[in-house]
């Protein structure tokens, strides 16, 4: 990661900025409403659109076979079709993509499904944030510098475009069908499963990376006692068999496939290029779906090591456990996202609501530890 662009001046400013914006609840607008009516999981089947690129043969089978899995709606599916052996689209070609996405789909759509890896980035946005936003270059950074924040950084809100005028996104990544299809099975299979693993926070030794750690106690402080927690000091876990939560800092992490990742797990490294998905020089994000997580993330383009940049481990446990869906906890952990690309199952649910409240007998200890 590039750190020369820093002079002290500026450092205590963009840190000042990321502090802040990692900390503090970003505010939700004024009319962000309640919903009583909704069950606590407020992102439904009913309220996610399906975006399938109709010249991709794999999107179109990994569409088919989300929208029947999760039973969306069909009214809930645009079909568009642009080429795919590409990693960036322009900004033009995207607006206009997005366009056509927006009519096809009904008002009460909150969030999108992408059914593709490629293209994983708009120009200096990730192709998530670009389909959340709009492409706005507010939300990019070619050099280090911070971006705009997110409204919906967490925030309270159970219908982000009612809300906020934004449609969350996540990418159902996976370089062939048969790692779709076992993606999409876990996150089904995590609804409601209660899982009983551990968050691993990890500090690898690489300090340039290991940024985020500063995290990690605040982490222990809010999820304590609801999950189990491991931190420790390692270059990357080795056979682990309860995986649920995988954070480190790492350009490439070691022996991820001798874990086992339980249904709904969540694993991201923070580098510079985890978001280049297919073609980059450090470890793709889409490895850890490969070894068996339900979700991750990674920066498409050079974010440089703020943390506002990536997830926040304490805010994604805390929605995730409180029992929101993956695509609205890792949204709500990301200050700045606009560099940031989402990939997995958004609809995976595995803590029901009322476990946010509960005290887990099993989770109460945690200990610095060499695994």
């Amino acid at each position: 990661m590039k750190w020369s662009a820093f002079v002290p001046k500026a450092l205590r400013s963009l840190l000042w900025v990321s502090w802040v914006a990692m900390v503090l609840p970003w505010p939700v607008h004024a009319e962000v409403r309640a919903h009583p009516q909704a069950h606590p999981n407020f992102l439904t089947p009913a309220a996610l659109g399906v975006v399938i690129n109709t010249a991709d043969p794999l999107s179109v089978a990994i569409g088919d076979y989300y929208v029947r899995a999760r039973h969306i709606p069909v009214q809930n599916v645009a079909h568009v079709a642009f080429d795919y052996h590409r990693s960036v689209v322009p900004e033009r070609e995207f607006s206009a993509l997005k366009a056509a996405v927006d009519a096809q789909l009904p008002h009460s759509i909150q969030a999108y499904a992408l059914t593709w890896v490629r293209p994983y980035r708009v120009e200096c946005m990730s192709v998530t944030s670009a389909f959340a936003f709009g492409f706005d270059s507010r939300y990019c950074a070619r050099r280090c510098t911070a971006t705009q924040l997110s409204r919906y950084y967490n925030s309270a809100s159970e219908a982000p475009y009612d809300d906020l005028h934004l449609r969350l996104a996540m990418s159902l990544a996976a370089a062939n069908f048969e790692e779709a299809k076992a993606l999409i099975d876990r996150g089904i299979q995590a609804d409601g499963s209660a899982p009983t693993g551990t968050a691993y926070l990890v500090v690898s030794g690489d300090p340039a990376r290991d940024v985020r750690a500063s995290t990690y106690r605040d982490t222990v402080m809010l999820a304590a006692g609801r999950v189990r927690i491991m931190l420790a000091r390692t270059a990357g876990l080795e056979h682990r068999q309860d995986v649920m939560f995988y954070f480190i800092g790492a350009a490439n992490v070691p022996d991820i496939k001798s874990n086992q990742f339980l249904p709904g797990a969540v694993a991201d490294h923070l580098t510079s290029y985890g978001g280049v998905l297919t073609d980059g020089s450090q470890m793709s994000s889409l490895r850890w779906l490969e070894a068996g997580a339900t979700g991750s993330y990674g920066t498409v383009v050079e974010p440089c090591n703020f943390t506002a940049k990536f997830p926040n481990p304490a805010l994604l446990l805390q929605h995730y456990l409180a029992g929101e869906t993956l695509i609205e906890a890792y949204w709500k952990s990301v200050a700045m996202p606009g560099q940031g690309v989402f990939i997995g199952e958004p609809l995976a649910r595995p803590y029901p609501f009322e476990i946010g409240a509960a005290r887990l007998d099993h989770g109460a200890k945690t200990a610095w530890r060499q695994p």
